[in-house]
């Protein structure tokens, strides 16, 4: 450590920061002790990190913008992606991760899909496996919709439609029946011209309604509700304003 008349900047950058072993900081605290104008710079440097802690700790408590996880962390954007723009992602990431430790923080912010409500766990989950197979997506097919509707119908207690969206591009798929906490549940698959792939999971539920709720993490969002005598989650890879469009036809739809 410097112990000339004056102490540099890095000493007393360690001193704020806590860096020093307690002999250094006891002789360190001596030696100021007859140099007020070090102490004076001493203190600065204490309101300083205050000051930057309040302006920066918040940000702890903010996730990482979704765009930017799926630019580093999902396969598939990153195949598509130029590998000048994956390294530029991943520099922005690891930047952001030094402002306030806002990476890890964020990751670890990012809401746990464990933390919702039980049949949208389910449904997430259901989306996710049967929306990427290719050979048997889904159980009765779209051209036998009245056998499905009434099936469903009758395993789910409750009569129930399947929406149609054609409307705002999505084609009905079909749907298969599932299992949900030893009870059934329905789901409905749709797909645009572009083969993107959003579903609808039905299940019982007597629970008061609710308005829209919304989940999302890197790899799908989702938007649930409660009509009774039904729990209801869309789910798909989609920006939220679009997902959120095609709720409001699925809601409809299902009243009719």
């Amino acid at each position: 450590m410097n112990t000339s008349e004056r102490f540099s900047d890095a000493d007393l950058g360690a001193y704020v920061d806590g860096e020093l072993d307690a002999d250094t900081r006891s002789r360190l605290d001596a030696l100021l002790a007859n140099q007020p104008e070090d102490a004076a710079r001493l203190e600065a440097y204490r309101r300083q990190n205050k000051e930057l802690q309040n302006l920066f700790d918040p940000v702890l408590e903010e996730p990482i913008p979704t765009a930017m996880l799926d630019l580093v962390m999902k396969p598939a954007a990153r195949s598509n992606r130029p590998i000048w723009m994956q390294i530029a992602a991943a520099v922005v990431l690891l930047i952001s991760g030094a402002v306030g430790g806002w990476g890890l923080h964020g990751l670890q912010r990012v809401p746990p899909i464990s933390s919702l409500p039980s049949y949208v766990e389910r449904a997430v989950g259901a989306h996710l496996v049967y929306a990427a197979e290719v050979l048997h997506p889904v159980e009765v097919a779209a051209k036998q919709e009245a056998h499905l509707v009434k099936w469903l119908s009758k395993r789910l207690g409750n009569p129930i439609r399947a929406p149609h969206l054609n409307s705002i591009g999505y084609q009905l798929v079909g749907g298969r029946l599932l299992e949900d906490q030893g009870s059934p549940a329905a789901q409905f698959m749709y797909e645009d011209a572009a083969g993107r792939r959003v579903t609808v999971y039905a299940r019982s539920n007597d629970g008061k309604d609710t308005a829209f709720k919304f989940f999302e993490n890197a790899e799908v969002s989702a938007f649930y509700w409660i009509d009774a005598p039904f729990a209801f989650a869309l789910s798909g890879d989609l920006p939220r304003p679009e997902l959120l469009t095609i709720a409001h036809v699925v809601y409809e739809g299902l009243a009719k």
